[in-house]
């Protein structure tokens, strides 16, 4: 298994405003084809290409069309973003593309491209580097290559050329942090050394490329990313997810229901778990929707975050603005965890790695922030990975949808129970965090491929044949 090579990781890539419904498998793809063009345009190679070609290997090309990769990758050969793409003008784009069999390479130069031939899915086939591996080439008029280049999508949008994985080097150049940690004993000790608290460690090295305004300015706009998303699966028409599975919408009319029964607080001692599953469920229908979501910290695990974000935010005495930015550098540096010594790719080491991850990064901000100490914000985190530790990546139809939706909800709640029995501890435990993270980390290399976003095992195989 290929451990992450980003050596300066900021809770602005673990959280960010994509589209659906993967990160890996969407986001990425659209993030790597727009840097091959800019490459081409960097190197003055652009005037001369005529015609491109991508070809998607691995999981990618397993399960790509049902995650979208094949429009993800066209849509950033048009030079599109995922935090800026406009949703609604997607299709109509892509259509035009389809019709004219003419890219407008970075909105700007035309070539020649038809999909049914230069887009390929090389089934069974991995680049070896990664299990996502994808491979550009621009031709000139004659036939000649003019550049070609290999780049993996190591999870939650993070894009690495094949250059920079196979040395082992930085994704790209970042001025180191003031206060770096490699695993979570060295962030516990500088907490205690410091006497502060995990996200005051995290402010201190966001500094480096913000000031504390740009900071919290920054991280009140995913939250309010976070919302718009859950507030737009809540209130979106009742239907079915597209894909052909006939998966039904349950967000909007649990909504309604849930609203008759007033605060999530009155009656039934357990309603406030149903909004909870409320806020993950939207948020992850939207995703499978391909709609705006935040990455957080992919998009298959993308509601658990922020159903335990609301629940905090409206549920628990005390929470303000304050609180949600402390939960959220608290969630990251957790996930900089998983991302620096394990994993955070399905196709690499199963769900773990996306919804055991978020739950353990949901789980310690909440701790947090319910006035946790750092043992028991560590001991939050550890629960909530142990418990999902082996956790296969097997969607139905290589779509992201059963069983990930309800997955999320499960891995939201689980994040609440993890907090409050580590609230109740003392912080002391037999297992650590960095030893669950290697268990993880062990356990994904250990698991057979066909449950690693391939769509060959587990569930995707016995809904099939049912």
């Amino acid at each position: 298994m290929t451990v992450s090579t980003v050596s300066t990781v900021s809770t602005f890539d673990l959280f960010r405003v994509g589209i659906g419904p993967s990160s890996s498998h969407t986001v990425g793809p659209m993030r790597a084809a727009r840097s091959f063009c800019l490459a081409l345009q960097q190197q003055g190679l652009l005037p001369s290409c005529a015609r491109l070609r991508c070809q998607l290997y691995g999981s990618l090309s397993a399960t790509g069309r049902g995650h979208g990769s094949d429009r993800a990758v066209l849509l950033g050969l048009l030079g599109e973003q995922p935090e800026s793409v406009d949703i609604e003008g997607i299709e109509p784009r892509l259509q035009a593309l389809r019709d004219t069999r003419t890219l407008q390479v970075l909105g700007s130069h035309a070539v020649a491209f038809d999909p049914r031939k230069d887009l390929v899915f090389e089934a069974g086939r991995p680049l070896p580097l990664h299990p996502n591996g994808m491979r550009f080439t621009a031709f000139d008029s004659q036939g000649g290559t003019l550049l070609q280049q290999e780049y993996y999508s190591v999870g939650g949008g993070f894009v690495v050329d094949a250059a920079t994985l196979a040395a082992g080097a930085p994704a790209a150049a970042q001025a180191p942090p003031p206060l770096p940690f490699g695993n979570a004993a060295e962030l516990l000790a500088t907490c205690a050394r410091l006497r502060c608290s995990i996200a005051d460690v995290v402010r201190i090295n966001e500094r480096v490329a913000r000031s504390d305004a740009q900071i919290d300015t920054a991280l009140l706009h995913i939250w309010r990313v976070m919302q718009q998303c859950v507030e737009r699966g809540c209130s979106a028409d009742e239907g079915e997810l597209p894909g052909g599975f006939h998966v039904p919408r349950r967000a909007p009319a649990l909504w309604r229901a849930l609203r008759q029964h007033g605060r999530a607080t009155s009656g039934d001692p357990l309603r406030a778990l149903d909004w909870v599953n409320l806020w993950a469920l939207a948020v992850n229908e939207q995703n499978a929707r391909g709609q705006r979501v935040v990455t957080a910290p992919t998009n298959g695990a993308a509601g658990i975050v922020p159903a335990v974000l609301l629940y905090y935010a409206r549920l628990c005495p005390g929470a303000d603005e304050s609180g949600v930015i402390d939960f959220l550098l608290t969630a990251g540096a957790i996930g900089m965890l998983y991302k620096r010594n394990a994993s955070i790719s399905g196709a690499e080491v199963g769900c773990q790695g996306e919804v055991g991850v978020a739950c353990s990064m949901a789980a310690g901000a909440l701790c947090a922030v319910l006035g946790g100490s750092t043992g028991q914000v560590e001991n939050a985190a550890e629960i909530g990975m142990e418990h999902h530790l082996g956790l296969t990546c097997d969607p139905v139809g290589g779509l992201v949808q059963i069983p990930c939706i309800e997955r999320n909800a499960m891995g939201a709640v689980q994040a609440i129970n993890a907090a409050r029995m580590a609230l109740r501890g003392s912080g002391h435990h037999l297992v650590s965090l960095d030893q669950v993270i290697q268990t993880m980390r062990d356990t994904g290399a250990d698991m057979r491929s066909k449950y690693k976003e391939t769509a060959r095992g587990g569930l995707a195989v016995h809904i099939i044949e049912c």
